[in-house]
């Protein structure tokens, strides 16, 4: 009796068993199709825009080669754009432009035709894949209206222009936080933050450890959603450790997506004294070339840098601003708006007028 009820009970499970693996492969099976399905809707979506633009040029270059006397080195081109089934926008333009050089000479009316396709297929193209490098929206940094420095009499180190300045944006901006390697409890290495871990709390104002890749990364995943980090690198020497997040992560995600994402971080360091081993490089022109799509804010004060970080947060582009080293201790005059002056991007600050040398400089 006790055998019969195991072996059933034994059936029971194999039956089951065999029923639920049916039931998986079912699933897998409208899944794979489903998955297949979408993925050919998608090729389609993208292929089919671009047969359409082959198919106006194979047109033009058609009642091109009828006229010319250069037919035979034009057919093969068609042909080419007709038998491609995967065409890319590319050989398209490719064979519009060879076309146009073959018959520059020969008085061809479609000749203008093809000339005006092309025109507006650069217009197109730009959009499509040059387009929104920097902030392209009424939120650019570069729109922010200029508000200039209110100077009083007061002399101060730059070092405090900076403090009492991060201090009113701590105050007017919750989303902002201030993080790097000693920017909590001292206040950064030349006290440019002195004071306001104690006065905003160590969220808003912490230390990390030595590791500017990681300072980078927490900035983007900040800014991704929807703060207002800004991410101390000590000295612009130790940039170099982070340069790869940067130029790959940072400077290229809103031309990536298009304008679809945006991580506005700023970056904070300072340099340019060029003194000791370890604090000797400037590697200005990598930086400059490594991160297009990130504005570099190299201020000659530190009443100016003050105003670059006033202007960044009216903005949504992601900037690094490089403080120059021996302004902490040089003497500048305290600003009455701090917190509200801008200095503007873009734009060089003239010193000393004249007629007979230019000297263009930075920091």
């Amino acid at each position: 009796m006790e055998y019969c009820c195991v072996k059933k009970f034994k059936e029971w499970i194999l039956a089951n068993a065999i029923a639920n693996q049916e039931e998986i492969d079912e699933i897998e099976k409208a899944g794979k199709k489903e998955v297949n399905d979408a993925k050919k809707a998608a090729w389609e979506a993208y292929l089919n825009p671009i047969k359409t633009e082959r198919n106006e040029v194979v047109e033009l270059l058609q009642q091109i080669v009828t006229a010319s006397a250069n037919a035979s080195f034009i057919q093969p081109l068609i042909d080419g754009l007709k038998s491609n089934t995967e065409p890319l926008r590319k050989d398209i333009i490719s064979a519009a432009k060879k076309t146009l050089r073959i018959v520059r000479n020969e008085n061809i009316s479609a000749k203008s035709e093809l000339s005006t396709w092309l025109k507006n297929a650069a217009e197109l193209n730009h959009d499509r894949y040059s387009s929104t490098l920097y902030s392209e929206f009424a939120s650019s940094p570069m729109n922010v209206t200029e508000v200039k420095a209110e100077l009083t009499d007061k002399m101060e180190d730059g070092r405090v222009v900076l403090r009492e300045n991060f201090d009113k944006i701590l105050a007017k901006y919750p989303e902002v936080l201030i993080f790097g390697e000693d920017a909590g409890k001292i206040g950064g290495v030349n006290q440019g933050l002195e004071g306001l871990q104690d006065k905003y709390g160590e969220l808003r104002v912490s230390d990390t450890g030595i590791r500017e890749n990681t300072i980078l990364g927490q900035g983007i995943g900040m800014a991704l959603r929807g703060l207002r980090p800004i991410a101390e690198i000590q000295y612009l020497d130790y940039l170099l450790y982070a340069l790869q997040v940067m130029s790959d992560d940072l400077a290229s995600l809103q031309y990536r997506t298009k304008g679809g994402q945006k991580a506005p971080v700023i970056v904070r360091t300072r340099g340019h004294r060029l003194e000791g081993i370890w604090h000797s490089g400037s590697p200005m022109g990598m930086i400059i070339n490594s991160l297009r799509g990130i504005h570099v804010c190299v201020p000659r004060n530190l009443t100016d840098a003050a105003g670059f970080y006033n202007t960044l947060l009216k903005g949504d582009d992601p900037a690094i601003v490089i403080e120059p080293l021996n302004g902490y201790r040089t003497k500048e005059k305290i600003p009455s708006n701090l917190g509200e002056f801008t200095t503007p991007l873009g734009i060089s600050e003239v010193l000393t007028k004249g007629t007979d040398l230019t000297i263009v400089s930075y920091g």
